[in-house]
């Protein structure tokens, strides 16, 4: 499928005026001047409407190309209120602090955080290390998958105690 059939811009100009945005974290004017300098004249509103239109394709492509990049994986779960009603979000990042995906789900359970896991797993792959809090449905999701035969060469590792060791009292004498 030809997602840029009919533009005016080519095909490079798009993705590279996306790319500008969403990796630098320009402003749709601070692009549109960029792309003047190089001889393209092109308005801030239709960089917008590029972005709008373009930005998650682009975000879905570069997911699938640096997909088995990842070394170590850090797993949250937290409860949010949406509309007065309270909800969990499963959230994942990788070793560089990158967020890889997250999973709104209405119930904290075993089933839903087994859906998150299989989820990255198709598509990341497996990592070396993954660290948990204590949460007992990541737990028994994790053991649950890898009697399946996924995660199998995974390291799963789990945060106890954060501790502060200028905060113990400690009897000098």
């Amino acid at each position: 499928m030809n997602h840029f059939k009919g533009k005016q811009f080519q095909k490079d100009v798009i993705i590279i005026s996306v790319g500008y945005y969403l990796r630098y974290n320009l402003s749709y004017r601070d692009v549109q001047e960029m792309l003047y300098d190089r001889g393209i004249n092109v308005s801030h509103t239709t960089i917008y409407r590029w972005v709008q239109e373009y930005g998650k394709l682009i975000y879905q492509i570069w997911k699938k190309k640096n997909r088995q990049s990842f070394y170590s994986w850090k797993m949250d779960e937290t409860y949010i209120k949406i509309k007065g009603k309270w909800h969990y979000l499963y959230r994942a990042i990788d070793s560089e602090g990158m967020t890889l995906d997250i999973w709104l789900r209405r119930k904290r359970n075993t089933q839903s955080a087994y859906a998150f896991f299989k989820r990255l797993y198709k598509q990341f792959g497996e990592p070396k290390v993954i660290v948990t809090d204590k949460a007992p449905s990541i737990a028994s999701a994790f053991r649950k998958l890898q009697k399946q035969g996924l995660y199998s060469e995974t390291e799963h590792r789990i945060v106890t105690l954060f501790c502060y060791p200028f905060l113990i009292n400690k009897n000098i004498t």
